[in-house]
C-alpha cells in the first residue's frame, strides 16, 4: 500500500514518531485514512475495533483487512455488555418524553471511555479516530476546536472528559470528506468508496419506535393528543413516536400546519401548536461538561442545539450543575434531550467550551 504524510498542525511528526498509538477502526473510510497518516508519520499503530452489537462483523472484517494492508496491529474488543449502558440511556430518555442523542452519549462513556481507557491501559500515548474535529496544543493544554470543512464532528464530542484532550489525535479535522476519499484512493485503501453509514449502528434500518419497544415494551401507551389550552385533539400509540418540531405522522388534521410543540411523561401527552408556539429565545440545560476552565461568570458564544444545526449567537450563563442560554434571536424547536454546545471564536478557529443537556426551552 502506498505511503502518504505531510506535517499538519494536526499530526506533528515531532509528536507521534515512535510513539505508540491506537486507532479506534470502523472499517470506513475515515478511520482507514487515520490509520494510514498515522502509520505514515511512523507512528506505532494498533487499530482497535469495538464490538456493540451483534451485526458488525463486516464492518469487524473491513477493519481487520485494512490493518493488514497497512501492516498495523489489529484488535477486536467487545464492548457488548458495556453498551447496554448506551441502550438504557436511550429507551430511558424516550420515557422521559426527552429524544436522546445516543452518539454523544456513546462517546464520552463508551468509545472515548471505555474503549480510551483499555487504549492506555496498553500502553497508548495517544488515541486517534476518525472524528472531523481538531485538538490543537498550546503552553496552556490540548483543547478541542471544530472542524474546518462542513463535515465537522466537534458537536458530538463536546462531552467527552477534558482530561483526556491531551492524549487524543483527530488527523482528519482540516479535510473534507472529498478529500479524505481521495487521499483513500490514493493510499489504495479498500474502502475508499465505501458508503457513510447514516444511521445509529443498533438501529441499522433506521426505525427508532421499533428499537425502542424492543427494549422496553412498556412505551407502547395510548395517550391523548392536545392542544396549548388541554382540548383533545385526538390519540396517540406511545409519545416516543413523537419529538418536538414534528409536523409529519400527527395524524391530526387543523387545516393549517401544526406541530409537536411539547411532550410529557407524566400526563403521556403529545401538545399539538402553530409554528409559533415552537419559537423561544432562551433553554436550561443541566450537567454542563466545561473543556475550557470552567467559567465563573456569563459569556458570549456561538451555540449549536442539535448536531447539523447552524451555531448561533447568544449568552451562556453558568449555574452550577446547570446552564441558562440567552440566544441573540429566538430559535426553533428546542428539544430536551439534545446537546446543547458553546464555541469561542478564535484565531484558530471555533474553540469548543463545553456543552449540556437541554431540558426545556422558554421565552
Amino acid at each position: 500500500m502506498k505511503r502518504h504524510f505531510q506535517e499538519t498542525r494536526l499530526i506533528s511528526q515531532d509528536l507521534i514518531k515512535g510513539k505508540k498509538v491506537f486507532v479506534a477502526t470502523s472499517g470506513g473510510v475515515d478511520s482507514s485514512v487515520t490509520a494510514a497518516l498515522l502509520r505514515d508519520a511512523e507512528a506505532d499503530c494498533t487499530g482497535i475495533f469495538m464490538i456493540v452489537h451483534d451485526h458488525a462483523q463486516q464492518h469487524r472484517d473491513d477493519a481487520q483487512t485494512i490493518a493488514k494492508d497497512l501492516g498495523i496491529k489489529f484488535e477486536a474488543l467487545d464492548l457488548r455488555n458495556d453498551f447496554k449502558l448506551v441502550l438504557d440511556y436511550f429507551s430511558n430518555q424516550y420515557k422521559k418524553a426527552r429524544t436522546p442523542n445516543p452518539c454523544v452519549f456513546c462517546n464520552r462513556n463508551i468509545k472515548f471511555g471505555i474503549l480510551f481507557d483499555y487504549a492506555r491501559s496498553k500502553g497508548a500515548d495517544f488515541f486517534a479516530t476518525g472524528h472531523y474535529a481538531s485538538i490543537l496544543r498550546d503552553d496552556t493544554g490540548a483543547y478541542l476546536y471544530a472542524g474546518e470543512t462542513e463535515k465537522d464532528q466537534s458537536y458530538a464530542l463536546a462531552m467527552i472528559n477534558r482530561s483526556i484532550l491531551p492524549y487524543l489525535i483527530f488527523p482528519l479535522g482540516d479535510f473534507n470528506k472529498t478529500q479524505t476519499r481521495q487521499l483513500a484512493k490514493k493510499l489504495g485503501i479498500s474502502v475508499s468508496d465505501k458508503a457513510d453509514s447514516q444511521e445509529i449502528c443498533f438501529i441499522p434500518d433506521n426505525n427508532y419506535a421499533g428499537r425502542l419497544e424492543q427494549l422496553s415494551p412498556e412505551v407502547v401507551k395510548s395517550g391523548n393528543i392536545i392542544d396549548s389550552s388541554g382540548k383533545i385533539l385526538g390519540q396517540h400509540s406511545g409519545i416516543h413516536h413523537f419529538t418536538i418540531g414534528q409536523r409529519r405522522g400527527i395524524r391530526v388534521a387543523m387545516g393549517t400546519p401544526w406541530y409537536v410543540t411539547k411532550l410529557d411523561s407524566d400526563t403521556n401527552t403529545v401538545t399539538l401548536g402553530p409554528g409559533d408556539e415552537l419559537i423561544h429565545k432562551t433553554l436550561i440545560a443541566s450537567n454542563p461538561n466545561w473543556l475550557i476552565d470552567t467559567p465563573k461568570e456569563p459569556f458570549a458564544a456561538k451555540i449549536k442545539i442539535r448536531y447539523n444545526h447552524k451555531a448561533v449567537g447568544g449568552t451562556v450563563f453558568p449555574q452550577g450543575d446547570s446552564v441558562k442560554v440567552v440566544f441573540d434571536q429566538p430559535l426553533r424547536a428546542i428539544t430536551p434531550g439534545q446537546a446543547v454546545v458553546f464555541y469561542l471564536d478564535m484565531p484558530q478557529g471555533k474553540k469548543v467550551a463545553g456543552g449540556a443537556w437541554i431540558d426545556k426551552a422558554m421565552d
